[in-house]
């Protein structure tokens, strides 16, 4: 089944870019001249995905407001001559209608489980697409569409990977690998949360993208009732996908390209400055103040 939607969860606080973020959703922070989400939409837009949803909070308006046409700035901005300003504001308009971007809040238990499943309820019997907002990722094809090529491949569900340093195990989780299918793509059994360097099962990490099918949302409805019970812990996306790897055939996908995370202060100040540094007209600018 082709894959058309795609889900992203934007519901978190951004807790680890306070205040930045106290009146601005981490989400609509600056990378470039680009908020993140938006380079979020983009990838997923040109891979072509028709259909968005974006799980969202309180607080969270401005990513309505950045993605929604405004005919009126255009119009405004072409009777005072600002042709360029006016094509690149309708452009992030027209992203909206080209990923038919709809908003949903998000309910039920913490953990980032819990906009998955808010959004499949409304999504159908269909494979998705799951990408976090605060990833950026810089590729000749794009991480989503790589992600969707393995998918077609074998019909199944796949995590974004990419190759770690050791001593970085005990930031990510580690997928257990069980055969290597060459081009990157990777058999797995289930992912390991955060594991010490001797302990880690393999040299990837999980990093954020996920292709989710019927059988992993089972999975997920499974925990979520399971809390309900409980009322402790979280509802983790992972956890589904470990139990469902217990039975069934789950894959990895080595993502060629460049990550950056935008989550936390110095990785998102990386993140910037590459961005900068790659820009024709900032870049030259930027490597005069290093020399």
């Amino acid at each position: 089944m082709k894959i058309r939607k795609a889900v992203i969860p934007a519901a978190g606080i951004g807790s680890r870019l306070l205040p930045l973020t106290k009146a601005i959703p981490k989400e609509m922070l600056p990378v470039g001249d680009k908020p993140v989400i938006e380079h979020t939409v983009r990838e997923l837009v040109a891979s072509g995905i028709t259909d968005i949803t974006i799980v969202v909070s309180g607080g969270k308006s401005l990513i309505q407001d950045h993605f929604r046409p405004n005919p009126a700035l255009v119009a405004q901005l072409r009777a005072d001559g600002k042709s360029a300003y006016a094509d690149a504001v309708e452009e992030v308009g027209e992203l909206s209608r080209a990923g038919h971007i709809t908003y949903l809040d998000q309910h039920g238990p913490y953990g980032n489980g819990t906009p998955v499943l808010n959004a499949a309820r409304n999504l159908g019997d269909e494979p998705m697409l799951v990408l976090w907002p605060d990833d950026v990722f810089v590729a000749d094809v794009p991480r989503a569409q790589q992600l969707i090529t393995a998918y077609e491949t074998t019909g199944c569900p796949v995590l974004a990977l990419l190759p770690m340093e050791p001593g970085e195990s005990q930031r990510y989780g580690v997928p257990v690998v069980r055969e290597d299918l060459d081009n990157g793509l990777l058999r797995i059994s289930g992912l390991m949360e955060k594991p010490k360097p001797e302990d880690a099962p393999s040299a990837f990490a999980a990093i954020g993208g996920y292709v989710v099918t019927p059988g992993i949302i089972e999975e997920l409805q499974a925990e979520t009732d399971k809390w309900y019970e409980h009322q402790s812990g979280e509802v983790y996306l992972t956890d589904a996908i470990n139990t469902y790897a217990a039975a069934h055939a789950v894959y990895g996908q080595v993502i060629q390209g460049r990550w950056y995370d935008t989550g936390n202060p110095a990785d998102y100040l990386v993140a910037q400055f590459a961005s900068a540094l790659a820009h024709p007209e900032y870049g030259p600018l930027l490597r005069q103040l290093i020399d």
